[in-house]
């Protein structure tokens, strides 16, 4: 298997290629199953999870398909670093061995699906909580705690790697260092609060340009996750646009303070969603992912392509 050939297929499409919507909250609001501390992992505990899943890429997959595009399959490994064994109650070994698990099963679905190009992408989540950092980490810091994972998903075989829901910089350094260091091609995701900056107060931007700093422009592209469009669509502005190359953002319009309190999914409005990424479609002119992040489903990727179809 040439791993790099199908990186190269993704880098160099004409159109953006679809990702999945918000995996954990819609593997438990919408299919029903407990993931403790969101850790997406937990469907490899049984039969049961592992065919959940299995459905779950399947319909989106199945999007792809329909918009004349490819698929950006992310592994169920958001919160399967070295970080979480504790707080999962797991060991380790427990977490490596769904963390290859992860990939295997990546692997074994795009080969059910062999008329859809596909990419297989490691999700590498925070060391920590995504919505409220309880440490900033140093580059050297973040390469420590997560080169366990990215060595294991390069071990077998991973085609490129994303740092999803980046808080600040630092950990951001980190993770790209370690998969250069794994020699695997990697995307930064920067979350943002409704003022459209980090959560440690720093502009998209000059998040962007210190991570570039700091590794010679080593991330292929930049995203963003894990907030509404108009948390911040009005940043979007400058030369720096030029890296943004993916966006899954939320279907609430809530802060994540909110979101962190909320008893009940709020999934916004599919058809307006999927509006507001045509905008984003026009404004973005090297964007190669639409996906979605929490409380996004299906529907709401459906309608992002009907958008950005038009849009284009």
């Amino acid at each position: 298997m040439n791993y790099a050939a199908n990186f190269r297929t993704f880098i160099a499409s004409d159109q953006p290629w679809v990702a999945d919507g918000g995996m954990e909250t819609d593997l438990i609001f919408s299919y029903g199953l407990d993931l403790p501390h969101f850790a997406s992992f937990h469907v490899f505990d049984t039969t049961e999870g592992r065919a959940t899943l299995a459905r779950y890429y399947d319909r989106y997959i199945d999007i792809a398909r329909r918009a004349g595009t490819g698929f950006v399959l992310d592994t169920a490994t958001w919160r399967s670093g070295a970080y979480w064994p504790d707080i999962v109650g797991r060991s380790l070994a427990d977490i490596e061995a769904a963390t290859r698990e992860a990939v295997r099963f990546a692997y074994a679905t795009r080969a059910r699906h062999s008329g859809v190009p596909m990419v297989i992408n490691g999700a590498v989540g925070p060391a920590g909580d995504g919505y409220a950092p309880d440490r900033l980490y140093t580059p050297d810091a973040a390469e420590a705690v997560h080169a366990h994972q990215i060595g294991w998903m390069a071990d077998e075989g991973i085609e490129m790697v994303s740092a999803v829901t980046m808080t600040h910089p630092g950990e951001a350094i980190g993770i790209v260092r370690s998969a250069q260091g794994n020699g695997l091609p990697v995307v930064v995701s920067f979350t943002t609060e409704t003022d459209g900056r980090l959560p440690n107060g720093q502009s998209v931007a000059d998040a962007i340009a210190e991570t570039d700093a700091a590794t010679g422009g080593a991330p292929v592209f930049y995203m963003i996750n894990c907030a509404h469009p108009d948390h911040f669509a009005g940043v979007l502005a400058g030369d720096w646009v030029s890296r943004i190359g993916g966006i899954r953002a939320n279907a609430s319009r809530m802060s994540h303070a909110e979101l962190d309190e909320a008893e009940e999914l709020d999934a916004g409005n599919p058809e307006e969603f999927g509006h507001l990424y045509g905008a984003l479609f026009r404004k973005l002119p090297q964007l190669r992912v639409m996906g979605g992040c929490c409380g996004t489903d299906h529907r709401h990727i459906e309608q992002v392509c009907l958008a950005c179809k038009v849009a284009a």
